[in-house]
């Protein structure tokens, strides 16, 4: 999903691969190029499953710029 809460100019791109009761959720900063996964139950709803791994990149992001 492009665009999501990525800031100035950047696109997020997120995937979710479902792997029997669990589902991994990837998001990839466009700009950096830096990725995180989480892990979910797989039959949560698509949007939770979104805010945790776009809330995960935002974490990662502010840690590597110093904040």
């Amino acid at each position: 999903m492009p665009g999501q809460r990525a800031g100035a100019g950047r696109d997020v791109f997120i995937e979710v691969v479902t792997l029997g009761t669990y589902a991994k959720v990837t998001a990839i900063d466009s700009a950096t190029g830096t990725e995180v996964s989480v892990t979910c139950p797989a039959n949560a709803p698509r949007a939770s499953m979104d805010a945790a791994a776009l809330n995960k990149l935002e974490y990662v992001l502010k840690k590597k710029a110093g904040g």
